[in-house]
């Protein structure tokens, strides 16, 4: 077995691939870029080296710099974790040929599954279901139009080195396949440098569910069940589940083998995926194989109680597997959400900054979290928006959804925003809860995208009834200081008004054991909760029901976060509420005429001058965001006044660009 091996990667895989080694009793070694001198991986790792500044080509993409960094600290082996190089055939090549061992497939197998034209033919050839289409490179758009039509509409064009949802159209006509060839090749010959494309069917209520194998250098090939990723927006997977909730065993069994023989006609070692689109009538067809490890993969440790790390590490060492095909057991339900630093309240902007808080769920009783952040720490704005992944586990679907309520319900996320609150709606909504679900689901549940009307809450008078709570606590501690003036006593009021949403609700309290008894029309909240001030979690119980939500007072408000739905309530005397009802509305400034930006991130371009006349849907500056580019476009017809923002400059969120006539 390796005495130490080097991660070339960095966050919550880095830190996960640590945890896994020192479980073995073997030595870890980080690589790290500047920007990520202070990371949590960098502080878990035996030995840490600086490969370069914070731009991912000049650090974790530089295989000289990795090779180097072996060579200065004697590490035998190098994990890649997934993304940066991890798929990289000449990275693979390299260090082979260093005499440093690659913990993953040898890279004959990540070159042949790398090609989706090369890997579909090998599939073909080993007996692998594949979607009819066309896998030659096609001249023009002119040709790509007559395959459409052969092939029979609707179809995928797909770019062959393609990946994140780039170089990637669907076409229902001739006119769509003519244009979403070219657009496909340009995407293609930018981002990978390599302009072919093929033409597929496309499957009508696709799913998209994939098989993980594991086999070593022994002729051992097992598949460990199946991942459902469906849940997906924009082709990024949001919720993974393990097994799928619309497999049968004969589809298993039959999708399980024929990734097996997949895996063996290209003499695959370590841990893979093999993804395959699911119809509506059970059918498969091959996709891609990632020969990797996969982001969703604790899902498929939770079900089968393999660590998958370990794994991949001994097959690298040479060892064989010491479990068969009958061994591999299918244990419960797992799911994991991708938590990001992203807003989904403004079009899933990406959301950078300081950590204020970091408090994710307590661990154990079927929670997992991996992360790579920490209490304090910074969300970089130089690489993927991933702060940790929620993972859970329930001897039920059921269970694993209502466990995975909880946690999420549980983490407390403060100074940048998350994707939390549409985790919550998701994982409430009755198409999900009945996993009748395909990729489509996100796409066609929020076509307009998202926002907080979209957060269902099937009790918000309880809502207001803990804030009426939290504001009896708040005046118990008031009258608790010493040296009041004797006969002012406060004479605490027993009838209250809470102002949420814009709506009023009455409430009247009386104490109780431990608590408070609310009351709102006919229906009584008997709280009873230990929580103080300073405490973001309240735990308690509600008419003896245990209750976790997110609290926290903000002036005369107190915030609450439940089920993904965050409101910000006031309690106030039944005069206070009469009077604050004679009050003018205080009307939001009028930003019509500035362009705000919606993120913090780098302003790569101004696409305007001064005075010009620019037409509603016209680009007017471009922001790079944690390896994103946005474009920002003018909402109406303006005309340029003044250019605030110069390019190069480091924008906030809502910091002025551009202020119009």
């Amino acid at each position: 077995m390796f005495k130490k091996i080097l991660i070339a990667n960095r966050g919550e895989i880095a830190c996960r691939v640590i945890k896994t080694a020192r479980k073995m009793g073997i030595a870890t070694v980080a690589v790290h870029s500047e920007a990520d001198k202070d990371a949590l991986f960098v502080d878990m790792a035996d030995e840490a080296v600086c490969i370069g500044p914070a731009p991912s080509k000049e650090s974790y993409l530089v295989i000289d710099k990795i090779i180097a960094a072996c060579k200065q600290t004697g590490a035998e082996a190098v994990h890649p974790g997934y993304g940066f190089l991890s798929e990289n055939e000449a990275f693979s090549r390299r260090l082979e040929e260093e005499g440093i061992v690659f913990i993953g497939p040898k890279h004959y197998s990540v070159a042949k599954m790398g090609d989706k034209i090369e890997s579909k033919k090998l599939a073909m050839e080993a007996g692998v279901n594949t979607i009819p289409g066309y896998n030659d490179a096609i001249a023009g758009p002119d040709e790509a139009v007559e395959i459409a039509r052969k092939i029979g509409y609707p179809v995928m064009i797909k770019a062959s080195a393609g990946g994140g949802g780039k170089g990637l159209r669907v076409a229902f006509n001739d006119k769509e396949a003519h244009e979403g060839f070219s657009s496909c090749v340009n995407e293609a010959r930018n981002s990978f440098g390599d302009d072919r494309v093929f033409i597929e069917k496309f499957v009508v209520e696709p799913r998209h569910i994939e098989i993980q194998i594991l086999a070593d250098a022994h002729g051992n090939t097992l598949y460990l069940h199946e991942r459902e990723c469906s849940i997906q927006r924009r082709h990024q997977k949001v919720i993974e589940e393990a097994p799928s909730p619309f497999l049968d065993p004969a589809t298993r069994k039959a999708m399980g083998e024929q990734a097996v023989a997949l895996a063996k006609a290209v003499n695959y070692q370590s841990a893979g995926t093999v993804e395959f689109v699911v119809g509506a009538d059970k059918s498969f067809y091959f996709l891609e194989m990632n020969t990797r490890l996969q982001v969703e993969h604790p899902v498929t440790e939770n079900i089968t109680g393999i660590d998958l790390v370990e794994q991949m590490i001994r097959v690298a060492a040479g060892e064989k597997l010491s479990f068969g095909q009958a061994d591999i057991k299918l244990d419960g339900w797992s799911m994991e959400c991708r938590i990001n630093a992203e807003d989904p309240f403004r079009g899933f902007l990406p959301s950078t900054g300081r950590l204020v808080k970091f408090q994710p769920p307590e661990e154990g009783n079927g929670v997992r979290v991996d992360t790579g952040v920490y209490d304090g720490g910074e969300i970089s704005m130089y690489y993927d928006s991933m702060i940790a992944k929620l993972i859970v586990h329930g001897a039920t679907r059921e269970q694993a959804i209502e466990r995975m309520r909880d946690a999420l319900n549980a983490f407390v996320i403060r100074g940048i925003s998350s994707n939390i609150p549409f985790q919550a709606a998701l994982l409430q909504h009755p198409r999900f809860c009945s996993g009748n679900f395909n990729t489509g689901f996100i796409a066609e549940e929020y076509p307009q995208g998202f926002d907080a009307s979209m957060v269902p809450h099937d009790d918000p008078v309880l809502l207001a009834a803990v804030a009426t709570f939290a504001r009896l606590r708040y005046i118990e501690r008031a009258v608790q200081i010493d040296g009041q003036l004797a006969g002012h006593g406060r004479k605490v009021a027993t009838d209250w008004v809470v102002v949420m949403s814009g709506k009023h609700y009455p409430i009247s309290a009386r104490p109780i054991a431990g608590g408070v008894a609310l009351t709102h029309a006919d229906k009584t909240y008997e709280i009873v909760s230990d929580w103080r001030f300073g405490d973001l979690l309240f735990k308690g119980t509600v008419n003896g029901r245990p209750v976790c939500l997110q609290l926290e007072r903000r002036g005369l408000r107190y915030l609450i976060s439940h089920f993904g739905l965050q409101v910000a309530p006031m309690v106030m005397t039944v005069n206070a509420a009469r009077l604050l009802s004679l009050m003018p509305e205080k009307l939001p400034p009028d930003l019509s005429k500035f362009l705000l930006s919606p993120m913090p991130g780098l302003l790569r371009e101004v696409s305007v001058v001064e005075g010009q006349e620019v037409k509603a849907g016209e680009k007017l500056a471009v922001i790079e965001a944690m390896k994103m580019e946005n474009v920002l476009k003018a909402d109406n017809d303006v005309k340029v006044k003044k250019i605030v923002a110069k390019p190069g400059a480091s924008l906030s969120v809502d910091e002025v660009i551009i202020e119009f006539e």
